[in-house]
């Protein structure tokens, strides 16, 4: 039990009209908390989810002389729909075709009013998926978000991105057992199985796997496998062979229609959005990064009232964001992110 408060509960959000015109019915976001809310609710950090994760995987880097600091900071981590927690085709029947970062965000912001009293926000802090949910929280709330660390994300999610995520779309519908629109008669463990593997050729960098760091024998820090079927066995296939297909099937369908301006406020005009944001902006794209990469960040830059852009010198590839087992880039996130908020 970590030595802060936390609370944990489901916030009941009911019929919530979704970007698209379906309601997504009796919807449910799952959240914890760590840390005390201030009196005057000013320290407030969001914290959402990223691809296919849950709370509990995003917690490690949460305590006092971690990245987010809970003796300080009131961090709040909303379950994203999809994700097996919050609302999720796996266990809802009607769950609609397309529900959006847009969608997602509107309702943690209600959690966050009715269950907390919170209206504005210190900091919203993500990786990935969670990235993207931070930029549209500077971009739809302008006047409550004081600052969003975009780590390892974009405003628009690239067409190159998007390639990757339609290859990860069509492996799950090849499956024998996809019925149609993302649903499955039982769970598709071979296309799942390859999935896996796609997703391992993205995830990390070709200069990676250069130096085995995939390898117990390679260089350290690595992640110690004995060779490279294992690796892929038991790094990428039992990942997402654990979570439901329809809940992969969804969450890429989220990712790929990511975009902070695809919505009545800014009409899809990404430059009028980006200059709307009133927050204090840190981009912290990793150097290679296949997904999100330091280019578009840096396109974004000019359009951003304050912005600072610091990438991340890491072989890691997008897995550079999310050092769980390497202390020189959680180091550098975290310099980072403590400069961003003050220390």
């Amino acid at each position: 039990m970590p030595a802060w408060p936390t609370q944990q509960g489901v916030y009941e959000a009911g019929e919530v009209a979704l970007q698209s015109g379906a309601i997504l019915r009796r919807a449910k976001l799952s959240w914890k908390t760590h840390g005390t809310l201030s009196a005057a609710r000013d320290n407030v950090i969001v914290y959402p989810t990223s691809y296919g994760a849950q709370h509990p995987d995003l917690e490690w880097l949460i305590g006092p002389d971690g990245v987010l600091d809970p003796t300080r900071w009131f961090i709040v981590i909303p379950d994203m729909f999809g994700n097996g927690l919050s609302s999720s085709p796996a266990d809802v029947p009607d769950y609609p075709t397309l529900v959006t970062v847009h969608d997602n965000v509107t309702v943690q912001r209600r959690a966050l009013a009715e269950l907390f009293g919170i209206d504005r926000v210190a900091c919203v802090y993500g990786w990935s998926m969670g990235a993207l949910q931070a930029y549209h929280w500077a971009a739809l709330f302008p006047g409550a978000v004081e600052r969003i660390v975009v780590n390892c994300g974009v405003a628009r999610t690239s067409v190159h991105n998007q390639v990757f995520l339609r290859s990860l779309m069509a492996t799950l519908e090849a499956a024998p057992e996809h019925v149609g629109n993302g649903r499955f008669a039982a769970e598709p463990r071979a296309a799942k199985k390859a999935f896996g593997r796609i997703y391992a050729g993205w995830a990390l960098s070709q200069d990676f796997y250069r130096e085995n760091r995939h390898l117990a024998s390679g260089p350290m820090p690595n992640l110690g496998a004995p060779d490279l079927e294992t690796f892929l066995r038991t790094d990428w296939e039992d990942r997402f062979g654990a979570r439901p297909a329809a809940n992969l099937h969804a969450q890429l369908r989220t990712w790929d229609a990511s975009d902070i301006s695809a919505n009545s406020l800014y009409d899809g005009d990404l430059e009028a959005a980006l200059r709307a944001i009133k927050a204090r902006v840190l981009l912290m794209p990793g150097d290679t990064d296949l997904y999100f990469r330091t280019a578009d960040n840096a396109a974004e830059v000019p359009l951003l009232r304050d912005a600072i852009l610091r990438p991340i010198p890491s072989i890691w590839g997008h897995r550079a964001g999310n050092p769980v087992v390497n202390p020189e880039d959680a180091r550098f996130v975290k310099d980072a992110v403590r400069d961003l908020l003050g220390r």
